[in-house]
């Protein structure tokens, strides 16, 4: 069999397997959970980083695997599902698809690029990234489930989608925005896991009519 198997992408698999899941319950309008699964996906990526470079003797061919397969993985998670998501909640205009279009060519223009310089600077240094170039694909594991939790709040299905639109195009522009973004040390990384983890707890359990709420079905 191609490829590399050990502990180290078993994270990046669990992830790509919620990304799948999500894109499934998002088909079938089950959109608090596919927001649940992204959100999952998420989790998956900000540690499986950590747990790879766990393993101190990976080849420089298991490392280049890493990224490359981190990277397919998260097109997947936070590229592909969030798009069907937003469709399904109501981004179903030309412009609306031709944002989204763009969101996902951000997507896949960031981590092409991320792949090349990450491959670079490996080869440069050992120690760890302290900054990210343009804002991680990932963010959107946080972004649409606060979305979702203030959601309920807007008495207007028109104007939630407006601020809908407005933040896909808005994260997507950031993607390919050349800015530094400093990495969150571990501290801070568990406190935004817990204000995720908070935020979609409230999606799952709490927020049991939010379709109907919002009418999103018309």
């Amino acid at each position: 069999m191609i490829g590399f198997y050990d502990y180290t992408v078993v994270l990046t698999y669990i992830g790509f397997a919620s990304g799948v899941t999500g894109i499934f319950c998002a088909s079938a309008r089950h959109l608090r959970w596919a927001v649940f699964f992204l959100a999952f996906a998420g989790l998956c990526d900000m540690f499986d980083g950590k747990i790879a470079r766990t393993k101190k003797d990976r080849t420089k061919d298991e490392k280049s695997f890493g990224i490359q397969i981190d990277s397919l993985c998260d097109m997947v998670c936070f590229g592909v599902l969030p798009i069907v998501i937003c469709y399904k909640l109501g981004m179903k205009h030309i412009f609306s698809m031709a944002i989204l279009i763009l969101y996902g060519l951000a997507g896949v223009i960031r981590l092409g690029y991320f792949n090349v310089m990450e491959a670079k600077r490996q080869e440069e240094t050992s120690e760890n990234r302290k900054y990210y170039q343009g804002l991680p694909i990932t963010s959107m594991a946080i972004a649409l489930p606060l979305f979702f939790v203030v959601s309920p709040l807007f008495p207007s299905h028109q104007g939630l989608l407006v601020i809908l639109h407005i933040l896909v195009a808005a994260v997507g522009v950031m993607f390919v925005t050349d800015v530094k973004i400093r990495k969150l040390s571990t501290k801070e990384l568990f406190l935004l896991v817990a204000v995720v983890a908070a935020a979609v707890a409230v999606i799952v359990f709490v927020w049991h009519s939010w379709w109907e709420f919002l009418h999103f079905h018309r």
